[in-house]
């Protein structure tokens, strides 16, 4: 199996088991899996409803990502939902309109914004983020800002 294949062999995987419902936690429970909700959103983390998906073919991408202390990412969009699970560090998330920042720490989610300009810091430590992009084929996980 080719890594594309099975980064989404793993994504599908992980959606499966994050994104479940109440009553699919509680049946887990009985079974002896246990099943924690990690994030489910309709919104991106500045309350932004999602609207529709990418057109074309699916294709599910996750990332595992380390950025360095004291690193700011360049201002970005993001043409998909996507999601960010923080495994170790700290980032601040910003926005480039209104300046709305929000700080993650290790063990937090976000679900990212749609289209919106924004970038991330970090600060003493490096952070080390696992993202899940929900998109189509040939279509960028982010592009810079215009």
């Amino acid at each position: 199996m080719n890594r594309s294949k099975t980064l989404a062999a793993l994504a599908l995987c992980a959606c499966t088991l994050f994104v479940s419902t109440a009553r699919a936690a509680r049946a887990a429970d009985a079974s002896g899996v246990k099943v924690d909700v990690l994030m489910q959103s309709t919104t991106s983390w500045d309350g932004v409803p999602y609207g529709a998906y990418p057109t074309g073919q699916t294709e599910l991408t996750m990332l595992r990502i380390t950025i360095a202390p004291h690193t700011t990412l360049p201002w970005h969009t993001h043409p998909m939902p996507n999601a960010a699970y923080v495994m170790s560090g700290e980032l601040t998330v910003e926005k480039a309109e209104g300046g709305l920042k929000k700080l993650l720490v290790a063990g937090d989610v976000l679900p990212e914004t749609v289209n919106s300009t924004h970038r991330g810091y970090t600060g003493e430590q490096p952070v080390v983020l696992i993202m899940f992009y929900a998109g189509a084929q040939r279509v960028p996980l982010s592009r810079p800002a215009e």
